[in-house]
């Protein structure tokens, strides 16, 4: 496997791609994960950048089939943080190291444009920090303010490639509003994430690929791609849980596809294995996301039961992430992690 992805890496059609998540366990998986690492180290480096998520509302106009903060949920305590409270936690945030803080929520209008452009300001007020927002799907001119502002990534996980799968997962929604949406941030001049689920009910290997080869069309500066995990009060609560291996593998071809991409670690993968970061960070992975949201909130935000994010103190576990890292022989990044593509502008070939 490893001389034919080496020499292909670049031009891995869906059928390629496929091939390489059918990876037998062993060798061939093995082989894959090391040339994923080797691709990571010769083009985003050894550094791993730390983004501070703050989950700041937990209300949902979607009524997504698989997701905990879905509309439908009445068992769920709802919250919004005020934008002085949210403000303030990045801020913590920014103190205890982060360069880069993460606003993330449910589908939830109560914040306009407006709103989000103001926290963004005050949030670029307290020091040379990149913002990132995750709070679906907006209009055109919305987003627009929010760059504006000063906004300078958004995440928008496509969550599944398959449209008629979108459709069933998502009730009065389409992906084809969601590619729409990805691309009016791609003209904003946004950095742009996407992302999928692995293990979705009616999805296959070759609905893995073809995720992959999605955001390789999309050309995303990252991707969060994570397992399943049900929750008890959605449809899909009986479903089983997603394959570790595929999440992982799935996660390693992506960092052949897009090989100067941010991936992060997701919470998900940690979630099922308490050593979900470093199986992450060992085939690809080069972000982490600690979930730095008031202790009184954070068990509120709950797309799926038992995050792990529950276990860390209340700055994310910035230092324990720090000596993980040492342990691993790599290091936390010291800058912002913006996309390293465009900061480089330049292409290259991973080193065997």
């Amino acid at each position: 496997m490893r001389s034919k992805t080496e020499t292909r890496e670049t031009k891995l059609d869906a059928c390629d791609i496929t091939r390489m998540l059918e990876a037998c366990p062993g060798d061939e998986t093995e082989s894959l994960f090391a040339f994923a690492d080797r691709t990571r180290k010769h083009f985003v480096g050894d550094s791993v950048h730390i983004r501070g998520i703050i989950e700041f509302s937990n209300y949902c106009t979607r009524n997504c089939m698989y997701c905990g903060l879905r509309r439908d949920n009445r068992n769920l305590l709802r919250y919004r943080m005020t934008p002085d409270e949210i403000v303030a936690a990045a801020k913590n945030g920014i103190l205890s190291g982060y360069r880069t803080i993460v606003l993330q929520s449910g589908e939830d209008p109560y914040y306009s444009a407006s709103d989000i452009a103001r926290i963004t300001e005050g949030i670029k007020s307290c020091g040379d920090v990149a913002v990132t927002l995750s709070i679906g799907e907006r209009t055109l001119s919305e987003y627009a303010t929010m760059r504006s502002a000063g906004a300078d990534r958004f995440l928008l996980k496509h969550e599944t490639a398959d449209a008629e799968l979108y459709l069933r997962l998502h009730p009065g929604a389409s992906l084809e509003t969601r590619l729409e949406c990805l691309q009016n941030l791609k003209s904003l001049g946004f950095q742009v994430g996407s992302g999928f689920i692995v293990g979705l009910p009616g999805q296959d290997i070759s609905t893995v690929a073809e995720d992959i080869t999605l955001l390789k069309l999309l050309d995303c500066d990252m991707a969060g791609i994570g397992p399943f995990i049900p929750h008890p009060d959605t449809p899909l609560a009986l479903h089983p849980p997603g394959d570790v291996m595929m999440t992982l593998k799935a996660l390693a071809v992506t960092r052949l596809i897009l090989p100067y991409a941010n991936l992060p670690v997701t919470t998900a993968l940690s979630t099922l294995r308490n050593d979900g970061r470093h199986l992450a960070l060992s085939c690809g992975g080069n972000v982490i996301m600690p979930n730095i949201t008031p202790a009184k909130y954070r068990e509120l935000y709950e797309i799926y039961p038992d995050s792990a994010s529950l276990r860390d103190p209340e700055d994310g576990g910035i230092r324990e992430i720090a000596v993980m890292l040492e342990a691993m022989g790599r290091k936390m990044s010291t800058t912002r992690g913006d996309s390293f593509r465009r900061e480089t502008g330049t292409r290259g070939a991973p080193s065997s």
